[in-house]
């Protein structure tokens, strides 16, 4: 078997510490057949986002090892391309990032480049605008975003602040793929680094300028430092990186009533007071919302460990607790953010709004409703970042005024390129205080531009496949769809006619009723989507980041009261979700 002998090899590999080999060996004595088969059956992948994985050892874990590996590839792709080229590191609370943040720093240490590390762990807003302030060459954050507590990973940035975009991701690939012996990889002690100033620590000065930046972004500041008083807002942090920046965010801008929750207040790696720390999901802000009602709050905000995702839930008038989703929350941020401008004569010439492919068309409504004109990027708020910086690089006339994505990710200003879950925490406190002066919750605001608009129902069916086996299976389904319905003549989905089939892969959308086709005029990526004669649009595409394979359901329901329309949007997306799992099983 390949992966025992490639095991057997680590395990005696003195590269490697004792302690790590033994792991190895402690495996192949105990004929962990599986086990060894997900720890070696392939080089741990770094994407075009960087990696991610189970911590442990093993070529395809996250350790110190494919971590150095990892640095040393992105190193070599800078000195390549750069002079005296230096970077900006950050880390989270899960398991080993402190640890992991220091291994990079050391390596690009060993190979001259100077490495800026946060003296705390930070979100990854704080590493954006760190690459950004430092002029740094590339940024480093050491995180799993939402991911189960056994995982971490390793996220590269470019000098912009945004995710590695073509050519530098395949780059740093390429390199990555062409070191295969460890010796290769310059290592140098942590301390002495720090001692020769080529590590060198990050600390208040950094700190104070994002927040004085994201003071400076408040929409309405008169507002809030008059009425702060008049809303009571809960914050957890999820045991991550929030708890310091999201409530002093909240205490410079003048949200005085303000409970976080106690038991989720401290970094803790197992994340113990919840099944995953994913704000997206309700179970992750059960805490938050005990508390809501004990001190009889208006709204309970959550975000992820590294956060740059938040969720949010609210108190309505009927004594119920809501869950916003991510494309809910987009929406209200985005009528407010464009409404409020445009009272106060702020809202710039050629304003411009970027969102998702996968992201609520409605948004798409809401922007024409004030002039706004909207873009749509790939999945992954690179691609948002990269428009942003294309923007300004090419002296665009379009102003960014906001960027947002389904899965609970918000941007509203310019000095990051990445999700900014401290700055969404201060933008929704503003909003709910804002329509609680007029009397009215997020619910209510929400059907206001459900009236206005007409009903939007968005929803995701996620299947998760593990291991080798599972890539596998991902892939059957994707060239399933791809090779079946796109192929066919006449297809329809649960009963209703395709109208257009996009595939992101191949860059094509054919008109299935005209019988014609067009080039799509974005990066290829291994995604398809179907829009039906309702208007309704689904996605498929396997997740960038995690063995599963996400279905986005997007309906648009006209007819009827709000009511019923709401009963028919999730009658249907109950169906489309049925349909897809039962095709996936098939596949």
């Amino acid at each position: 078997m390949e992966t025992l002998k490639i095991a057997k090899d680590w395990a005696q590999n003195t590269y490697f510490e004792q302690a790590d080999r033994n792991e190895i060996q402690r495996l192949i004595d105990e004929n962990n057949q599986k086990e060894i088969e997900d720890r070696f059956y392939r080089d741990l992948e770094f994407g075009t986002g960087g990696l991610r994985s189970i911590v442990g050892m093993g070529r395809n874990r996250m350790n110190k090892y494919t971590v150095r590996k990892a640095t040393q590839a992105l190193a070599t792709t800078l000195l390549k391309e750069k002079s005296n080229p230096k970077v900006a590191i950050s880390y989270d609370s899960r398991n080993m990032s402190e640890e992991f943040a220091k291994e990079t720093a050391s390596v690009m240490a060993a190979n001259g480049i100077i490495a800026y590390i946060f003296d705390r762990l930070n979100p990854v807003p704080l590493l954006s605008f760190s690459t950004r302030y430092h002029k740094a060459d590339a940024g480093i954050m050491i995180t799993a975003s939402h991911n189960p507590p056994a995982y971490n990973g390793y996220k590269v940035y470019w000098n912009d602040g945004c995710q590695v975009t073509p050519p530098h991701d395949q780059n740093i690939i390429d390199c990555y793929n062409k070191l295969e012996n460890w010796n290769e990889i310059k290592f140098m002690d942590f301390e002495a680094a720090l001692k020769e100033e080529r590590i060198r620590w990050v600390g208040d000065e950094v700190y104070n300028a994002y927040h004085k930046m994201l003071n400076e972004n408040v929409i309405n500041p008169q507002m809030c430092q008059n009425d702060g008083d008049k809303i009571k807002i809960v914050y957890t942090a999820i045991h991550g990186t929030g708890n310091i920046p999201c409530l002093r965010a909240l205490q410079e801008m003048g949200i005085k009533n303000v409970w976080d929750v106690p038991e989720q207040r401290e970094p803790d790696t197992k994340f113990s007071t919840v099944k995953s720390p994913n704000p997206e999901n309700p179970a992750a802000l059960k805490l938050a919302v005990d508390l809501l009602k004990e001190k009889q709050a208006d709204i309970a905000f959550g975000t992820d460990p590294d956060a740059d995702r938040l969720g949010v839930a609210v108190s309505h008038k009927d004594g119920q607790i809501y869950y916003l989703s991510g494309n809910q929350i987009g929406v209200l941020l985005l009528d407010y953010i464009l409404s409020s401008l445009k009272k106060q004569n702020r809202l710039p010439k050629n304003p411009l709004v970027l969102k998702s492919i996968v992201t609520s068309e409605l948004q798409t409504e809401v922007a024409n409703h004030y002039g706004a004109q909207m873009e749509n990027v790939l999945t992954g708020f690179k691609w948002i970042g990269q428009r942003m910086t294309q923007i300004q690089e090419n002296n665009l006339d379009l102003q960014y005024v906001f960027g947002s994505e389904e899965s609970f990710g918000y941007l509203g200003h310019r000095e990051v390129r990445d999700k900014d879950a401290v700055n969404a925490t201060a933008l929704v406190a503003e909003m709910a205080l804002a329509h609680k002066l007029q009397g009215n919750t997020l619910i209510d605001a929400l059907h206001q531009i459900f009236e206005r608009h007409g009903y939007f129902q968005e929803g995701l069916l996620s299947l998760d496949f593990e291991g080798a086996e599972g890539a596998n299976k991902i892939t059957r389904i994707m060239e399933s769809f791809r090779n079946g319905l796109s192929q066919n003549k006449a297809p329809t989905i649960c009963g209703e006619k395709i109208t257009r089939v996009e595939d992101y892969k191949t860059q094509m959308q054919n008109n299935v009723a005209a019988g014609t086709s067009e080039a799509i005029n974005l990066p290829a990526s291994n995604v398809i989507a179907y829009v039906l004669e309702s208007g309704t649009k689904l996605f498929l595409r396997p997740s960038g980041t995690e063995p599963k394979i996400k279905f986005y359901i997007m309906i648009k329901e006209q007819n009827g009261s709000l009511i019923e329309r709401k009963e028919k949007a999730t009658k249907r997306l109950e169906e489309f979700k049925s349909y897809f799992s039962d095709e996936s099983n098939k596949a």
